[in-house]
């Protein structure tokens, strides 16, 4: 009889270091602990929780891509399960917000945010396709968030300033809107109208020509607003508090406001895919990572882990961007994201 442990699942498929992973199993005989380990690839990993039927560990520092997962007891191995790591691209940033790709040509933008009134010499970073990195603009305080407008421009926040820049091709920053209050996040609807959060609680609709009008008021963040338009046309809201059980806000077209879903832990940037899925930087039931929604907000299930998580973006070619408070990571989730920003 084979008494080594079986690996049933891992969840969730994805992680980042750093990030927490469930191992279902059976027959995983830790009745003496000390003699019990977790193997991703060739090392072992500190373990969180260890019992007969589940592992809770943490994934290392390590090199990217699909690895092995391995239970040991008693110097017995488990037949291997897998999962898949992503790669850091950058580290030494301080992104607040959702990263951005380029439509034109895939290139992803990132910040340096710094801590309020912080200056620093480069505050916008480019990562090209090929994973090349280089300082874009530091003419921004404190940027905040980015999106591409419907014709390919860049907007940028600064929640020091409480304005909306427009990057122009040769990478110079242009006041486009002001008087935004600690303006963080942005999106455009389809129209091409700008939205712009503040995050002591006014949500901004910007004209094409810089002008401002207050459109509708929520509850402030104690840290920022992250916006993203759905397939239904509403705008997604995330702010945290200083609850554990924060919620994403839904404002549809007329301006009316509702709870999309409740039960989050500091829920920050946000993505659609195209089959209008949610996806958030948040904590769920305890466990942290980037969460995905069902379209009807009746499900959520954490599909990457990974801690201090602030964003996330999606590539024409199915990458998954995810930032930290400081690096930016490619995971090859193969998820197609809505052609809004």
């Amino acid at each position: 009889m084979d008494s080594r442990a079986q690996i049933v699942n891992i969840d969730p498929p994805y992680a980042i270091p750093g990030g927490e992973i469930v191992i279902d199993c059976t027959d995983f005989d830790t009745s003496d602990p000390s003699k019990c380990a977790v193997h991703i690839g060739d090392s072992p990993v500190q373990v969180v929780a260890l019992g007969p039927q589940r592992v809770l560990a943490i994934v290392p520092e390590m090199k990217s891509g699909t690895v092995e997962v391995s239970l040991w007891s008693r110097y017995k191995c488990s037949e291997p399960a897998y999962i898949t790591i992503g790669k850091k691209l950058a580290g030494d940033l301080h992104p607040v917000a959702n990263p951005a790709f380029d439509p034109e040509d895939g290139a992803l933008f990132v910040t340096r945010s710094g801590s309020r009134g912080e200056e620093l010499p480069v505050t916008l970073f480019r990562i090209d396709i090929s994973g090349d990195v280089s300082e874009y603009s530091g003419d921004i305080s404190n940027p905040t968030g980015i999106s591409f407008s419907p014709d390919g421009q860049m907007f940028v926040t600064s929640r020091l300033e409480g304005v909306v820049y427009r990057i122009t091709p040769f990478k110079e920053a242009v006041a486009f809107a002001r008087n935004l209050g600690v303006a963080s996040g942005i999106a455009f609807d389809r129209n091409g109208l700008m939205y712009v959060g503040d995050r002591t609680g006014t949500i901004f609709k910007v004209n094409g020509i810089g002008e401002e009008r207050a459109w509708t008021q929520i509850e402030p963040s104690v840290s920022a607003f992250h916006l993203a338009f759905g397939p239904d046309d509403s705008l997604y809201i995330t702010g945290p508090t200083v609850t554990s059980f924060d919620s994403i806000w839904r404002i549809n077209p007329d301006g009316d406001l509702d709870t999309f879903f409740k039960g989050l832990g500091r829920p920050q940037g946000l993505a659609f895919d195209r089959e209008g899925n949610l996806y958030v930087a948040a904590a769920l039931r305890g466990r942290r990572g980037i969460v995905r929604i069902s379209p009807d907000g009746s499900e959520a299930k954490l599909v990457v882990a990974g801690i201090n998580l602030v964003g996330l973006a999606f590539s024409s070619a199915g990458e998954m961007a995810v930032v930290s408070i400081d690096s930016v990571y490619s995971v090859p989730a193969q998820i197609k994201g809505t052609l809004l920003p």
